[in-house]
């Protein structure tokens, strides 16, 4: 935070909180996944009272390069997956909502049986985030941001 709110500091920084890739153990309140949520949850928490009002015009996204699958395997875990998710935080994020499509559950819709199946590109959150937060045109998102890209669309209403 300090050295976002710095003058002349980044405009925007990326950080990596390793340890997300659990099979086992996961736990739904205790457990190798719950202990890495409460961290995260605390990290968050801590970088939104450490930029004070500068929160306001603060957008976060959590992502993760891969997902993992829908059924827990047998040491109360999940395997690497399709499906993931993206979560967008911050004073300048209207939340409280889900946005993209959304498959379903269903054994009908899962992808080879196993997986939530592949709905929305990752990159549309972060294209919609940079429209919206940084004013970039499609253009430069498709060309320069997510070179071939061409046909992403950004996921729009993410920020109020």
């Amino acid at each position: 935070a300090r050295l976002l709110m710095a003058p002349g500091g980044p405009a925007a920084a990326v950080l990596s909180f390793d340890g997300w890739d659990t099979h086992a153990n996961q736990g739904s309140t205790h457990g190798a996944l719950a202990f890495r949520l409460a961290g995260l949850d605390a990290a968050l928490g801590a970088l939104k009272t450490a930029l004070g009002p500068s929160w306001r015009q603060t957008v976060v996204v959590v992502a993760s390069e891969f997902g993992r699958t829908v059924a827990e395997n047998g040491t109360g875990g999940t395997d690497h997956g399709t499906g993931g998710v993206a979560l967008v935080r911050g004073g300048g994020v209207r939340g409280g909502r889900f946005l993209g499509d959304w498959p379903g559950l269903a054994p009908s819709a899962l992808y080879q049986n196993r997986d939530l199946a592949p709905a929305n590109d990752l990159r549309a959150v972060f294209a919609g985030v940079l429209a919206e937060h940084w004013g970039l045109d499609q253009h430069t998102l498709t060309s320069r941001v997510f070179p071939g890209a061409s046909g992403l669309r950004p996921i729009g209403g993410l920020l109020a």
